[in-house]
Formats: C-alpha cells, structure tokens, sequence
C-alpha cells in the first residue's frame, strides 16, 4: 500500500499536505458544458465491475489544449486517507497512463475490476479519489480533487455500538493519561462550536491488535458533560511502546483515523522509511494495523539525568543568538551533528543557540513551519534523548537553547484540524473549535488557529510548560504572532494596533514565565510601535529585521542602506542581519556588488567585518543567522548544489560548507565576530541599556564615513569609525579626541578629529 503523496506546491514551507476529501465530487466541479469533466461507464461503479473514466477537458482546464501524456493518479478513500495508490505524483507507469480519444478528451479503464485493479483485497471500496494530471505532475485537468461513490457487495465497513456513556474518570485530562504500571487511560475531546460530537469512536493499537471490534479494549465511552471521549486500557507491559489511532466518524458519513494530538512520538509510514538508523535507531516498526499517521505512548519513561539541571543564561540582556537549522548545519542533516559542532560556536562566543522549529513537521525534509504533533520532536533530527543530550551539552558550555515554536497555524495532518474537516471547501469546517475556516489576517498558511478558543488556549499553554520541563528548553521564538489574531485586517492594516492580539500574547508570555521564571520570550512580531512597546513592557524581545540595509551596505551602495533602524532603547529588538527568510549579504556581494565588491573575496570579508562591527556594537540583543560569520555566499533560493537559483527552492536544502571555515579569508571574518562578542561579554554593561550610543550610521552618512559611539555611566567607552567606500576616507570621530586603544592591535593610539580609514575598512578604539 502506498500512501497518497500531493504535489508540492509553490511557495508552501513543507514537503507534503494532508487534503481530505469530499463526499460528492460533482457537486464541487466548475461550470461545465454537458459532457465536460469527469464522466463514468457505469454510472453507478461497482467494486467487482470494471469502470471507464473518461475526462473531457473544459477550456478552463490547464489540460485544455495540452499535447503530452496524461495519467490518472487515484485511490481508495477511507477513513480519512488514499489508499492503495499505484503510483506517486510524479511517478508515470503504464497501468494510471490515459488513452487520448480525441482532442482534450482522455479516457482509462480499471479492469478487470475496481477491486482487482486497486489490488485492495478485502478492504471495502465505497468511494474513489481521482485526479487527472499531466505527466509532469504540474498541470491537474480539474483543480480540486474528483471523487466518485462505489457500490461494494462483497465486503462492508465496520457497524459500530450504539454510544456507552460514562463519566469521565477524575485527574486526566486530553491526551495520554498514566494511570499506574499498567494503565493507561486515552481521552479524546469532540466537541465542535455548536455542541455536536462525532457518533463512535474507537481505539485501535497494539493492545487489542489492531481488531476493530465493540469490545471495551476497543469501543470508548462518551461524556457529553466533559465534550470528551476515553478508554481505559488495562495489563499493558511498562516498558513496551504501543501504537495506536483513534478510529472516529458519523454514521453515515465520513470515518477517520487519528493520531493523538498530545503523543510525544508519531510513526507515519510515507516518511520513516527514509530516516537513516544513524538518526533515529531502533525505532519502532510501523504497524500491520495502522493506516496513516499513528501515535505511540510508553508507560515507563525514559528518565534523563540532566548534567546541568538548572542552567542559567549567561547574558539574558543582551544574549547573541545563532540561528540554527539542524537540516543545512551539518553534512548528516540531525540534531547529532550539531552536537559535535559546539566547540566551534562557543569559540565565537555565542550565547544561545535559536533551533528553527523541530517539532514534528509533515515529511522529513522542511524547515519546520509546517506543524502537525506539537509534542513530539521530528524524528528526521533524532531521538528524544539525542535532542536531550544536545540541549545539556549546550548548558555545559553556557549556552542556551531556544525553540522557534509555531502556534499560529498547523497542517492538515494535525488531529484537531482532521477532526473538523469541510471535505467539499478542502479545509477546516466552520464548526472547528480550534481553528479558524479561513484566517482573518493575510498571512494565512495551512490551518489556522483561533487563539481566542479556549481550547487553544489550553494546548498552546500546556505544550510550552512541556517543553520547558520536559527538555530543559531555555525560551521560546514564537513565529508570526501578527497572526494570533480574530480581528480582520489586510495586508495594510495588520500592523494597526490591537488590543486583542496584545492580551493573547500577554497570556502566552505569562504562561511561559510561571513555568521557567528565567525563560527568553522573543516574537517575531513586525506591528506598529505602540504595539511592541507594549510588549516590550512586559519582558518580551522583538524581531528586528535589518537585513536590506546590511546587505545594500555589504554590495557597496548608500541608498537604503541606514542602520539606525537597529536600534531604540524600548522596545527592546533582537535584531540581525540575517535569517532564515532572508537573502544573505555574501550572496548579493557577488550578484550586485559596487566594483570590486563583486569581485575579490578578501574586500567582500573586509566589508562584511565592517557591517559586524556597527552591528555588534550596538546595544540590545543580536542574531546570527548560520554561516553568516563565513560569509556563506549561496543565494536562500539555491537548491543543495548551489547551481540553481530559483523561488521554488527557497526552503530546498543548502550547501554546506564547513570548508569555509578553513578558508584564511573566510576565517578571518569568524574571528572578528568573536572578538566582537568577547567585548560584548567584557563589557555587559555597556550592551544592557544603561549606556549612551550615538551614532552616524544613516544613508547620508555614507561619503564622510559612519562612526559609532557608545559611553558608560561609568566612563567606559567604545568608538568604532567605518568607510564603506571603495576609496579611502578621512571619517570624524565621534568621540573625545586623545588616547584610545585600538581593540584589534591591541595598541594604544593618539586620535585626532579625524581618522582615515582605508576603503572597505573599519577601526573599533576602546577606552576602559
């Protein structure tokens, strides 16, 4: 059995989306002439009878007019899945080939039988899911899937019991419950917006072997009171991992599988295949059983014993943070490589390390914004305890781990979203307690949220003291908290103050202080100033993106290019040159540089050095995105030779090149990030608000030079002059004149009113 696999879509951030399916497919079509579409013979299919689909394509089709091959790519449908699905996307065999009739009109024939054809053995065939492609996956002859009812004489679902009620055992709540040694008591809450529930609901695992029965290690019990279903399942062996599903539906109507939203590890069995023992060992086999994604829980835990069990940041005022994706880090992809990297990031000083986000995510190969079980960590990176051993061997070394965490939105594989699924509109239904129908601010990826849903509330909460407890985890990046929000907006009013998403976040921010006082709270945020003042009031810290004016002064231009956006004392900004979701400066040295910027590396390091030092000098913590300390020079939108430069590679996996590293030239930039931090960690007091910073940094300042000084109450002081030119420059200091110490030779100079700096160079003097 194959599992149905979509086709990428551009400008998504995963490898696959989970799509239900609708009840009738010709009441979703288009409008069409008569004998357009999809068409069948019989019209009423049998599992046993062989059935002819014929597609004749409408001029609004993207196969209207289309010369090439065609192909079908289908499946049995049921509970909640494609089944039994020949080929993947892109996969062309004979058997899904279609047989051109005449022009736009294709037809194929599934014989000797539906059943035969599908090879689906005793599986009940009641509804078939139908695209029609071209062979390059790229073009669907309709839009929206096509499903067609068949009628199955031979073998029939399962008929569930009527519903047994009982109340809800007390001290449990959703998810997994512990019980004793050898009890574990499942709860699964369904309860829409206007009071319903679904008709049954059943557990299916290793402790009843996968039977689909009414029996009470099967059939749970209902408490309308509680809006929750549950089972208690007795004798189970300690130290034995079982995997189950929920197994939920309508009588009558669509019956689904489900993982349990709270389980702390998944199996999916398109993915793990693909997962390389090295990473993940010994994980457990996917089951006969299952269908889809499943669940897995183990009474005993595996108890961690922490080395630094009560790790205290080093910097919490003004941290500098690396961010990491543990994908494009290391050449074996996982959180195992990273581990062996620490030496190297605190060389250069660093004093937390950001995780772009590494719960679990559809497919292995991703960035990570495409959540679907918020309680377990990607198997594509490792194992619980390899996770474990990463985040203590950081404390070890005094840095801390920070989660890029995603609550705005998750994928359709999540259990809440399948739970309440509008099969027709291919999304989650109107009546969905967690998320909304369809997002109220423009920014809308996958399923979103409804923060203001108690229910959410509720999990977003318990995941974050999870987290923390269960992994040490030292603060939270919270993505696209613009979006944690019911009020409509547009793309130019979604920054507009609002008073609603202000309490949400307060909220999430006072959860993650009551369960680790200490914990970093940074959002990526991008509103109007009010806002983040408010925010920033509360102990938050804010994204700040700098990245156009670092690289418009890494290429050698002057407009645009004013770092005086970098900093205000409140709200207090995180702000980087660099990220994940932006263009890196290296790169566009290369593509766009002025003269010899685009030209020689050792100038392109010189000016990269530059934008360090009137980036790390600045007060207020900073962000490093990976590699950027090397000048890495390959385009986000490269692919993982580095040779394509397209938007639909822009979450493809980069080059990665330790190499650099040993490059004398690349190495050097290293070394002035280092040096950099070390006086940042030196000097506290000068990067933690209380000092004075003026400077000359904006785009008018280019010609004369930029300068940059920054004075303690104390008397200490630091003064950095930089010509971003081509040509030397006399540059006026900023300081008082007199005796300074050079910070990089180390030796103590006389500085006059001006000092020449060379072209593409920079001096940083302290005096203290």
């Amino acid at each position: 059995m194959k599992k149905y696999k979509f086709p990428l879509l551009p400008g998504l951030l995963l490898s696959c989306l989970f799509i239900a399916c609708s009840d009738d497919n010709k009441e979703d079509l288009p409008d069409l002439q008569p004998g357009e579409g999809m068409n069948y013979s019989p019209k009423t299919p049998d599992a046993d009878q062989p059935l002819t689909i014929t597609f004749k394509a409408p001029t609004s089709s993207a196969l209207f007019g289309y010369k090439g091959e065609v192909y079908i790519h289908t499946g049995v449908v049921g509970e909640g899945d494609w089944q039994y699905v020949p080929a993947e996307w892109n996969q062309n065999i004979d058997k899904c080939k279609m047989t051109k009739l005449e022009e736009n009109i294709w037809s194929i024939t599934l014989e000797p039988d539906i059943r035969q054809w599908f090879q689906s053995g005793k599986t009940p065939i009641e509804k078939l899911g139908i695209v029609i492609r071209s062979s390059d996956g790229s073009k669907k002859g309709i839009d929206i899937d096509s499903f067609v009812k068949v009628t199955d004489h031979k073998y029939q679902g399962f008929s569930p019991a009527e519903i047994k009620h009982a109340a809800l055992p007390g001290n449990v709540e959703e998810g997994i419950n512990v019980i004793n040694n050898t009890t574990v008591t499942l709860v699964l809450y369904d309860k829409d917006t206007e009071g319903n529930h679904k008709d049954f609901a059943h557990v299916l695992g290793d402790f009843n072997n996968w039977e689909l029965t009414n029996k009470e290690d099967c059939q749970m019990c209902r408490d309308d009171a509680a809006g929750c279903w549950w089972i208690t399942l007795n004798n189970l062996n300690p130290t034995k991992e079982y995997a189950f599903q929920y197994y939920v539906g309508t009588k009558g109507g669509e019956v689904i599988r489900l993982a349990d939203a709270y389980c702390e590890k998944i199996l999916d069995p398109g993915h793990d295949d693909d997962i390389p023992a090295s990473t993940y060992p010994d994980n457990k086999r996917y089951p006969k059983g299952g269908k889809g994604i499943v669940s897995v829980f183990k009474i005993q835990r595996d108890n961690y014993a922490w080395s630094v069990p009560d790790f205290k940041m080093q910097h919490p005022k003004q941290p500098v943070i690396y961010e990491m994706h543990l994908r494009d880090f290391t050449a074996d992809h996982s959180i195992s490589g990273a581990l062996q990297k620490l030496d190297y990031l605190k060389n250069m000083g660093v004093d937390a390390i950001e995780l772009m986000p590494v719960q679990e995510f559809d497919g292995n190969d991703s960035w990570g914004y495409n959540p679907c079980f918020f309680f377990a960590l990607d198997k594509a990176y490792g194992t619980p305890k390899m996770y474990k051993d990463f985040i203590d061997a950081c404390h070890r070394k005094g840095m801390a781990v920070i989660l890029d965490v995603v609550y705005n939105h998750a994928t359709g594989n999540m259990p809440f979203a399948r739970l309440y699924w509008d099969s027709a509109k291919n999304k989650t239904a109107r009546n969905n307690p967690y998320f909304n129908t369809d997002a109220p601010h423009p920014y809308s990826v996958f399923q979103d949220f409804n923060h203001e849903s108690p229910l959410v509330r509720k999990f977003v909460k318990r995941n974050l003291k999870f987290l923390l407890d269960e992994y040490k985890i030292d603060g939270f990046r919270f993505d696209l908290t613009k979006g944690f929000t019911q009020t409509a907006s547009t793309e130019a009013t979604a920054s507009n103050y609002d008073a609603a998403r202000i309490a949400i976040l307060k909220d999430y921010h006072s959860a993650v202080k009551a369960a680790k006082s200490d914990a970093l709270v940074i959002f990526e945020h991008f509103c109007e100033k009010k806002e983040e003042q408010e925010l920033a009031a509360e102990g938050i810290y804010l994204w700040r993106n700098m990245n156009n004016a670092y690289c418009q002064s890494a290429m050698g231009w002057k407009e645009n290019s004013g770092f005086d956006g970098l900093y205000e004392s409140t709200p207090s900004w995180v702000g980087f040159m660099e990220s994940h979701d932006e263009e890196r400066m290296g790169y566009k040295q290369t593509q766009w540089g002025n003269g010899v910027l685009q030209t020689d590396l050792p100038t392109r390091i010189r000016q990269l050095a530059a934008n360090a030092a009137f980036f790390f000098t600045v007060p207020g913590p900073k962000m490093i995105w990976q590699f950027g300390e090397l000048g890495y020079d390959f385009s986000i939108n490269s692919n993982e030779t580095g040779t394509a430069v397209s938007e639909e590679y822009r979450t493809s996996r980069k080059p990665i090149r330790w190499d650099y590293y040993e490059n004398a030239t690349r190495k050097e930039l290293f070394e002035i990030y280092s040096q950099l931090i070390d006086l940042r960690n030196e000097k506290p007091s000068l990067f933690e608000g209380n000092a004075t910073l003026t400077w000359r940094a904006g785009a008018s300042d280019w010609d004369q030079g930029r300068s940059l000084y920054l004075s303690g109450i104390t008397g200490e002081a630091i003064a950095v002059v930089g010509n971003f030119s081509n040509t030397d420059a006399d540059v006026t200091f900023p300081g008082p004149i007199g005796e300074w110490r050079n910070y990089f030779t180390g030796q103590n100079e006389t500085v006059t009113e001006k000092v020449t700096v060379p072209a593409n160079h920079f001096i940083l003097y302290t005096r203290f």
